[in-house]
């Protein structure tokens, strides 16, 4: 069993960097730029790490050894973000200036978060990983659609949109439903979609509210707290 459980960290170790690697390049090539490679990282990150947890059994060390994909790459961006490492690509892709010590902040509080949840919630309940979608697909497209399309701003916060916030809200519960109704199909959830529907529908509506709010870098963590509050109450 645990054999079984160190290829598929391995597995989700080789998964997350191609991952990575991939749209680090993107970005240095100029294929795409800086604020879009950073904002698709963050959007399938979530999803790609989350669905290799199925790859496990059920050894209760399974969600400490998934977490070690999460943690050696937060350390990772650590190093980068402090100068100990020189990697021009990660911070091309995963910063908005270009200064590596913009990845001590976005980056790295989202990369703690995965390491948390994953420990804490695991598959045990869909509250670690609703919050990781919203995490991931919910601020992400947030960030695309309301630097395109977001003309009309939200009156407590110029810094956002009504655009920006329709796509946190809409993309946090499709990624949402999305991986939970996967889950229900490989039966590590037992229960109908349409029960938990109205729960992940009110918690990203919830989270959307927070990551409007006038609080600079930190949405990573009020938006996942704030998730985790609500699942600990409604799953």
């Amino acid at each position: 069993m645990l054999q079984n459980n160190l290829i598929s960290t391995l597995i989700t170790f080789i998964v997350s960097l191609v991952w990575l690697r991939l749209n680090n390049l993107a970005a240095d090539r100029g294929w795409v730029s800086s604020q879009i490679s950073r904002k698709i990282i963050h959007m399938g990150t979530g999803p790609l790490f989350v669905l290799c947890w199925l790859l496990y059994t059920p050894d209760p060390r399974s969600r400490f050894l998934a977490a070690l994909v999460p943690f050696a790459i937060t350390v990772q961006f650590i190093l980068v973000g402090i100068g100990i490492i020189r990697d021009p690509t990660a911070v091309q892709s995963m910063s908005r200036t270009g200064d590596r010590r913009e990845i001590l902040r976005g980056p790295l509080f989202y990369g703690i978060g995965f390491v948390i949840l994953t420990i804490a919630f695991w598959y045990d309940t869909p509250t670690g990983i609703v919050a990781l979608m919203l995490m991931s697909g919910g601020d992400g497209l947030a960030d695309i659609l309301g630097r395109r399309y977001g003309r009309a701003r939200l009156p407590w916060n110029m810094n956002k949109s009504w655009v920006g916030s329709l796509g946190m809200l809409l993309g946090g519960w499709a990624f949402s439903v999305g991986i939970v109704w996967i889950y229900i199909q490989f039966s590590a959830f037992r229960i109908p979609l349409g029960e938990i529907l109205p729960a992940i529908t009110l918690i990203a509506f919830i989270a959307t509210l927070v990551e409007s709010l006038p609080l600079e870098d930190v949405d990573n963590l009020t938006v996942t707290f704030s998730a985790v509050i609500m699942g600990y109450f409604l799953f």
